[in-house]
């Protein structure tokens, strides 16, 4: 295998033509459904879920490999697909990208009328909000969410694709509740990104729970007392690497909020997270308090461990998953081979496939 560079994800304007997208749209749904038939609907959240397997899905529907874009183009491929499925299938996808994402709530609750779901439709919505919330807020990175697919079977099980923005490039972060053992302590399947930060304060990070317990106990203060420690911060001489966020602290604009989390009493990290108004200013601030005044720090490494491009055979930007990789392809060629779509698609998406597991380290994905 030859080495390979760094594949940075532009944003790319316009979308996917629709003869294009059309395409995708059957395909996608062929490689569902015999994912499906094969292994269940769990196996499909389980790949979803997998980097590696989402990028080279991409490829194979005949997207831009290189291109933020195929995120939002191959989620809304496949819920176009699976459309009318359900009963079949057992799969629903809500949300989407922009003002689609805000629907969420709303499809996924039409689902729960239509369907007998195992899980409550309730707590599928505060799954889906929870998990957002948690990239959006408890983790500070400078990716803005502007994209948000929430994948869930009618046995209750689930998995996120979501995506953020920052300078011009992208960020996604993949969920999958087989693998979650806590949705507030190293909670993902993957965060996918080229764009790495020096300092992304980190709340939901393993070396964070410590730090959890401390802003849980301060948001259950009094609101006057949490402003007044707050107050004080700004007034120290502090290290250099606290200088940005303590200049963004405005006490009094988040005492509001504070007032909710001491009425609300919140009994862990979680029920503060959910909480209405709880957002990355005032999780910021509690957690400075909880570092400088009480001396529990929260994490501030950038949880990003997989890269857009596949990896390189001296480790960089990260050693190559072969087993995860030529697992992937394996499990796209057989669905190809099987599909229902016609034999000149299939033809081209076996090409790409093959193209995928043969082309020059440069143009290798994950």
């Amino acid at each position: 295998m030859r080495q390979t560079g760094i594949a940075h994800l532009p944003l790319h304007g316009g979308k996917a033509p629709s003869w294009l997208f059309q395409r995708m749209v059957r395909l996608g749904r062929e490689i569902v459904r015999l994912i499906v038939e094969d292994s269940g609907p769990e196996e499909f959240l389980a790949r979803i879920s997998d980097p590696h397997w989402f990028q080279s899905l991409g490829c194979v529907l005949g997207f831009d490999w290189h291109s933020s874009g195929v995120t939002t183009t191959v989620c809304g491929a496949l819920k176009e697909g699976l459309r009318g499925t359900v009963k079949d299938l057992g799969i629903v996808i809500a949300g989407g990208k922009g003002a689609t994402s805000r629907k969420t709530p709303s499809e996924i609750l039409a689902a729960g009328e239509r369907f007998t779901l195992k899980r409550d439709a309730d707590e599928l919505v505060y799954l889906s909000r929870l998990t957002a919330k948690i990239d959006n807020n408890a983790i500070q990175d400078g990716f803005q969410l502007y994209h948000h697919n929430f994948f869930f079977t009618l046995d209750g099980s689930w998995a996120v694709v979501q995506q953020g923005m920052s300078e011009r490039f992208a960020r996604r972060y993949h969920w999958y509740s087989g693998t979650v053992s806590s949705l507030t302590l190293e909670p993902h399947s993957a965060i996918s990104t080229n764009l790495l930060r020096e300092r992304a304060l980190n709340l939901v990070a393993a070396e964070s729970a410590r730090a959890q317990e401390v802003i849980t106990e301060l948001a259950r203060e009094r609101p006057e007392k949490i402003s007044g420690e707050l107050e004080k911060l700004r007034t120290l001489s502090l290290p250099a690497h606290h200088e940005v966020s303590l200049s963004d602290l405005h006490p009094e604009s988040i005492e509001k909020v504070l007032l909710r989390t001491y009425q609300a009493q919140a009994k862990d990290f979680e029920k503060l997270l959910g909480l209405p108004g709880v957002g990355a200013k005032t999780l910021r601030a509690l957690a400075l308090l909880s570092e400088i005044a009480y001396g529990t720090p929260a994490s501030w490494k950038d949880p990003a461990k997989f890269s857009f491009a596949h990896g390189g055979k001296d480790g960089h930007p990260y050693p190559v998953n072969r087993q995860g990789y030529d697992q992937s392809i394996e499990i796209l060629r057989r669905c190809l081979e099987r599909t229902k779509v016609g034999q000149g698609e299939k033809e081209n998406a076996i090409k790409r496939l093959q193209k995928l597991s043969t082309a020059p380290a440069k143009g290798r994905i994950s």
